[in-house]
């Protein structure tokens, strides 16, 4: 039997669980590569080696989830600036109009020496390039007392979703003049400016209907991305809402208790009502399992984002080490491009031009008070670096911060419309 595309695409689960001949029928002869995690860096670069490349590409993407939810932008759905529909994305038009096989099942093993990905409903996919965009894990211990399973009592919202939706109800089910508390992550981790963004939204929040309430950030950074422009702009909206514990002061020594709602800052016990616990992170586990890590991180060539361990397999956004980039979607989407031309040059002999990435990371403070941060990068042979930035200053006035947040809308609509079409 040969396996059509629209069968394959249509089959979603069900084809991910067929035996490995059905799942290698699909390519015919092509040159076949494997993208694993269909996020910002694994969607985009899926989709500029479909589109690129005038089907002489076989393109698989494995991703278990049907809708993406972004996590950027998921601190504006916490702070009711957008809803939840806003910020999901489906895997359709990929299929539809790029001709993407899209899997949509957990990849739970990697070949390096037979070439093939195991698929956790039985399946297996052969490839020739394999791109590995598998996002963050976290790493079990980084805060004691919790782990996975303590979620639900005190969610982490670091992988959008249905758990951003479950703080964005434990916030708004605060009891007045209650204390929500957040758990910040050392270095490094995805998205710098992000806890301090969320910390911003859930102040708008409860400043509306809360006003009595606490916010205290337990943070075991000394300092940490736009903090000026965050403490500057927490001052002049939420006054007095908003304590941050350094190391100095026992950030460096927390512990919590999901059962009783505790949580402990160098033997101070402090009662909370809300408890967002954003781990230390790793790279997606898949990395390590491939042994494709050092450090925890998966360090790769700048020049195409090849593994350092393994020039078959390139590796994006936030699961790598790669030098000076922030782990952000933009960045992903960035190394994205420059992985995509490498695998076309490689299986197509395209024309392969010298390396070039970007970032700006956005993030909203008040109602239209925008600020960001970004800068642009080459590759050496040592890493992505930096050649030069930008950041807001402080004491910029309303009509720039607003316009500022209205470029981060447009980003947006830009960079989904590059992942998925």
């Amino acid at each position: 039997m040969k396996l059509s595309r629209r069968t394959f695409v249509g089959t979603g689960l069900a084809a991910a669980s067929m035996s490995a001949p059905m799942l290698h029928a699909a390519s015919e002869g092509r040159p076949k590569v494997v993208v694993i995690g269909g996020g910002a860096g694994g969607a985009t670069a899926a989709r500029y080696i479909a589109k690129d490349s005038a089907g002489e590409i076989d393109v698989t993407l494995v991703e278990p989830s049907r809708s993406y939810y972004t996590c950027f932008f998921s601190n504006l759905y916490l702070g009711g600036f957008r809803d939840l529909q806003s910020i999901a994305h489906s895997y359709g038009r990929l299929a539809a109009e790029y001709g993407i096989n899209v899997v949509h099942d957990w990849a739970t093993g990697i070949d390096r020496d037979a070439k093939t990905v195991s698929l956790a409903g039985g399946g297996t996919l052969p490839y020739d390039r394999l791109i590995l965009s598998p996002g963050i894990d976290f790493v079990d211990g980084s805060v004691p007392g919790w782990d996975i399973s303590a979620q639900n009592a005190m969610p982490h919202a670091y992988k959008a979703g249905s758990q951003t939706q479950l703080l964005k109800a434990q916030i708004e089910a605060m009891p007045e003049g209650g204390t929500f508390v957040m758990i910040a992550p050392p270095n490094p981790y995805r998205c710098p400016p992000g806890p301090y963004e969320r910390i911003s939204m859930v102040a708008h929040v409860l400043t509306a209907t809360n006003p009595t309430a606490k916010i205290l950030i337990v943070d075991p950074k000394e300092k940490f991305s736009k903090q000026a422009l965050f403490e500057e702009g927490w001052q002049k909206h939420y006054t007095g809402m908003i304590e941050r514990i350094g190391p100095d002061f026992g950030g460096q020594n927390v512990s919590v208790d999901p059962g009783a709602m505790r949580v402990d800052i160098d033997g101070e016990i402090v009662e909370a009502d809300v408890v967002n616990v954003i781990p230390a992170q790793q790279a997606g586990h898949i990395c390590a399992a491939a042994g494709l890590t050092e450090g925890g991180w998966a360090p790769v060539n700048g020049h195409d984002m090849t593994s350092r361990m393994d020039e078959a397999i390139h590796i994006l956004g936030d699961a790598t080490n790669q030098g000076d980039m922030p782990k952000s979607a933009f960045s992903a989407n960035s190394q994205a491009k420059v992985a995509a031309m490498a695998v076309r040059g490689a299986l197509t002999g395209a024309r392969v031009f010298p390396a070039k990435f970007s970032n700006t990371c956005w993030s909203l403070i008040d109602t239209e008070d925008g600020v960001k941060v970004g800068a642009t990068y080459e590759a050496t042979d040592e890493k992505i670096a930096k050649v030069d930035g930008f950041i807001s200053q402080t004491g910029e006035d309303a009509a720039l911060r607003k316009q500022t947040f209205e470029e981060s809308l447009g980003w947006y609509k830009g960079i989904t419309t590059d992942m998925f079409g």
